[in-house]
């Protein structure tokens, strides 16, 4: 009997390790996943126009002085790129599939792309979209010392202004050498300096007004027609939006109700009776009827008409605004708008404050903001008022936070709940179980560590 209990325990043991070798090796993957890429591919969109000579290079970006990629193209010119992501709270990701369809050509020893499948961990997409030229040769004229000499501006090269940022561009050079390009360059240096022929050479000098003009003229351009809604509501209507303020009006309603009423009274006096005696006498006999007189009094029917008036007053709050910005206001707003954003994106900050002031002290001014100026400071004032007449009493009222402090505490708010997410995913089983353990009246472990 023993030695059958042995024989079944042994076999039950040597299932329970064939059914664990099964498992195992059912739980195996098929196909081996690759390590991740340190350079992953990127997905851009690409003018059609553009041709098979195109290249993606590095160029100084005019803002904020680093090098940064751009697409030259030497027949339709320079493409800057803009990066389009998703919002960080719905994360997305491309599969991408690069199949040999006869388009893609073949890869050159440098190139460390190849055909296959990827999957991306964030869904950018970078587009190309034209770019002025100018502001690419901008960083060249930031240097005003290799065009000045004894405190004067003198007619330089092309190749003197390009040469200073040479270093910190690193294709620069390289793309210099397509005829075309190196002409689109010199023709928008052109646009912002005076010129002089010398011999076959043309030569420039930096101009502040031609520069203040240009970058003016673009944003006219820009202010045309209405701006993109997220910058049109931001930076026009919500600047020009006066403070409103409540009337209220009350309104009288009058309303008349008619009841008729009948009422019908009869009234009837009680029937009398007289008679007179009867005479009688020996020789004669001589009846008398009797009169009997019945009278009755019967009221008419009356009708009367009782008229009912009410009085229900609404009181009613309209918030209108104090004051309305006409559309020489609006139209200025939205230049002004326009011009610091192309300030804000192509051209540095020394650069900008310098069109800021020679805008400002310019004699005519190019374009009269004193209007603007003056419809906003009559906004501030009146803001300042509403904010000082309003009551004591709302001091336990909630302050509503604009759209821009909603957003940051919406982030601050998403961020700390990715790295609560982060911090339980990295925590094992038996740390989220010791989590749960009631530890009051227990000791902590530094106490059996004290000195005695």
């Amino acid at each position: 009997m023993a030695r059958t209990t042995r024989s079944k325990a042994s076999a039950s043991a040597a299932s329970k390790s064939d059914s664990k070798s099964t498992t195992t090796s059912d739980s195996k993957s098929k196909y081996t996943l690759p390590a991740e890429s340190l350079n992953p591919p990127k997905l851009f969109i690409l003018p059609t126009k553009a041709t098979k000579d195109a290249r993606i290079v590095s160029l100084l970006n005019p803002r904020y002085g680093k090098p940064t990629r751009y697409l030259v193209c030497p027949e339709t010119g320079i493409y800057e790129f803009t990066r389009i992501t998703a919002p960080k709270s719905t994360p997305r990701s491309w599969l991408i599939e690069c199949g040999d369809t006869g388009k893609v050509e073949e890869k050159t020893g440098e190139d460390g792309a190849e055909l296959g499948s990827y999957i991306t961990k964030g869904a950018d997409l970078f587009v190309a979209t034209p770019v002025d030229p100018m502001f690419l040769v901008l960083p060249a004229f930031a240097d005003q010392s290799v065009s000045t000499k004894d405190g004067k501006q003198m007619f330089v090269s092309s190749d003197d202004y390009l040469d200073s940022i040479k270093e910190t561009s690193p294709h620069l050079s390289e793309i210099l050498r397509w005829g075309k390009v190196r002409t689109l360059l010199e023709s928008r240096m052109a646009a912002i300096c005076d010129t002089v022929e010398a011999g076959d050479e043309t030569m420039f000098r930096f101009s502040e007004d031609k520069f203040l003009a240009e970058v003016l003229g673009k944003a006219l351009k820009m202010s045309e027609q209405p701006l993109p809604k997220s910058m049109e509501d931001k930076f026009v209507i919500k600047i020009l939006e006066a403070p409103v303020v409540g009337v209220k009006r009350e309104s009288t309603t009058v309303s008349v109700s008619q009841t008729q009423t009948q009422a019908q009274t009869e009234t009837s006096a009680p029937t009398s009776k007289a008679s007179t005696p009867k005479l009688e006498s020996a020789d004669t006999q001589s009846s008398v009827s009797s009169t009997e007189t019945t009278t009755s009094f019967a009221s008419e029917a009356s009708t009367a008409a009782t008229s009912v008036v009410a009085e229900e007053s609404i009181t009613t709050t309209e918030l209108i605004p104090t004051l309305h910005a006409s559309p020489e206001v609006i139209k200025l707003q939205r230049l002004r708008t326009a011009f610091t954003f192309i300030c804000s994106c192509y051209i540095s900050p020394a650069q900008t404050k310098l069109l800021q002031t020679k805008l400002k002290e310019a004699k005519p001014p190019p374009v009269d903001f004193a209007l603007l100026d003056s419809y906003l400071e009559e906004i501030s004032k009146l803001r300042q008022e509403a904010a000082a007449a309003r009551s004591m009493a709302d001091y336990s009222r909630k302050r509503v936070l604009d759209d821009e402090e909603l957003a940051e505490r919406n982030e601050k708010k998403r961020k700390k709940d990715e790295e609560d997410k982060r911090k339980k995913a990295g925590e094992s089983r038996g740390v989220r179980d010791l989590k749960k353990v009631n530890t009051a009246g227990m000791r902590k472990m530094s106490d059996f560590f004290k000195k005695k």
